[in-house]
């Protein structure tokens, strides 16, 4: 009999259902959207963080004192200690190994360099020793061996992917270099010319590199020489070893709690903290496999990421309170008109019996029943939503979530039950007499 009832109040009145219905799709399509984003945005962002750069430099504990500004070291090129290129396979071994999506090794000398130019098959001399020259030894498209096996490729390209290369990157083992825009502008080198480098006294004219690429930093870089590690090893005689490591690592925002230090945490929130992938618990665990080891967060990138995640999520979320209260406002209205309409069935019902709890009940199991199809039909259009923000901003649709389908049935219920709450109360405190008499 309670089933009849309500199926008999939806085809007596579809009109009025189909509006509250209506009203109920198009915000829970908002809020689909918005939250499937919201959960999605958070990867997706920090991905396409990843363009800033590096967000973690890693140095010889043993160092000299850090001088950093602004999150840039300003500490001499060849001053302290060395690390061990032979460890750092050991950074794709901690906790967070699938947040570390490049990392590159660097290895800086300052050469003396003698360019030559190819004419007629011939190389001829160009210039003089030019003295003083920023050489950077690094990885530009490195295979390294991981524990389980496999091979990680990493190295300069994927931790400063806005570097622009006119040409292309030099190989690991070969005599081959990368030289700055306003290098070869300035010592008028070019793609296939040959240039030797010295270290220290020159003998005799060390077998010279080939000219690769012409690269594009915007920063000192463009000033600069590079060269594959171990060439650069070589030269500056420290086989095995390397001077600074950059890490581009995925993270989430650091909090207050986020910002404590490790030290002065117990053993559930030290967990917690450890189990977060915020910037300083990665640096943390990366300090951890490489002993010996000064890990320090980039601060400018992290907090910039972490700030602009933030108002995103932000937008979003107010995006979806916005769509919530618009629904609760609308079925408000449309459950209050109802009850005015029903007022002679709803007197009826009390006259013969039903109580407060009854009529309030059976109002309520419509509504409910109107918030899952609204709720449903929403989660539909919502995700299609989500598809055409996802493709347009991100260039990847979010994928349907579970968990999002169970949380817009629950807004939907809970919406619904918000607006009608007031209608309803009023149904259930209806006098039948003078309802039933027409005053």
């Amino acid at each position: 009999m309670f089933l009849r009832l309500v199926a008999d109040s939806f085809t007596r009145r579809p009109r009025r259902k189909l509006l509250t219905g209506a009203a109920l799709a198009l915000g829970m399509a908002v809020a689909t959207a918005a939250l499937s984003v919201s959960l999605d945005v958070g990867d997706r962002l920090a991905r396409e963080f990843r363009s800033l750069g590096a967000n973690l430099v890693v140095t010889p504990a043993a160092d000299s004192l850090p001088l950093e500004i602004g999150g840039v070291d300003y500490r001499p090129a060849n001053s302290g200690a060395y690390l061990a290129v032979a460890d750092l396979p050991k950074i794709k071994s901690i906790y967070w190994h699938n947040n570390i999506i490049g990392f590159a090794p660097l290895l800086e000398a300052r050469a003396m360099a003698l360019p030559f130019a190819l004419e007629n098959g011939k190389l001829r001399q160009t210039a003089n020793w030019i003295e003083d020259v920023p050489l950077i030894g690094t990885w530009a498209d490195h295979g390294v061996p991981l524990p389980d096996g496999g091979e990680f490729r990493t190295g300069i390209a994927k931790t400063n992917p806005w570097w622009r290369i006119d040409g292309q990157w030099f190989s690991d083992d070969a005599r081959e270099c990368v030289v700055g825009t306003a290098f070869a502008q300035k010592n008028k080198v070019k793609i296939g010319d040959e240039i030797s480098f010295a270290v220290g006294d020159v003998t005799k004219i060390p077998s010279p590199f080939k000219v690769m690429g012409i690269l594009s930093s915007g920063g000192p870089e463009d000033n600069s020489v590079l060269v594959a590690l171990s060439q650069a090893q070589l030269l500056t005689g420290r086989p095995g070893q390397y001077r600074k490591l950059y890490v581009s690592a995925l993270t989430k925002p650091e909090d207050s709690f986020a910002k404590r230090d490790p030290k002065t945490m117990n053993a559930d929130e030290f967990e917690r903290w450890s189990c977060s992938p915020y910037v300083s618990s990665i640096a943390y665990s990366i300090a951890q496999a490489l002993p010996g080891t000064d890990v320090r967060v980039i601060r400018r990138v992290a907090e910039g990421e972490g700030n602009i995640l933030t108002h995103v999520r932000t937008l979003l979320w107010l995006v979806t309170f916005a769509a919530l209260l618009a629904a609760a406002l609308a079925v408000g209205a449309s459950s209050a008109a109802s009850v005015m309409e029903r007022r002679s069935e709803i007197a009826l019902m009390k006259a013969i019996g039903a109580g407060r709890g009854s009529v309030g009940f059976l109002l309520a199991a419509e509504q409910l029943l109107l918030a899952l199809v609204g709720g449903g039909i929403g989660y539909a259009l919502g995700i299609i939503l989500a598809r055409m923000v996802g493709e347009r901003i991100f260039g990847a649709a979010p994928e349907p979530s579970l968990l999002v389908f169970v949380i817009i049935l629950g807004l939907a219920a809970g919406v619904t039950m918000l607006g009608s709450a007031i209608p309803l109360r009023r149904a259930a405190h209806f006098q039948p007499a003078p309802i039933l008499r027409g005053e």
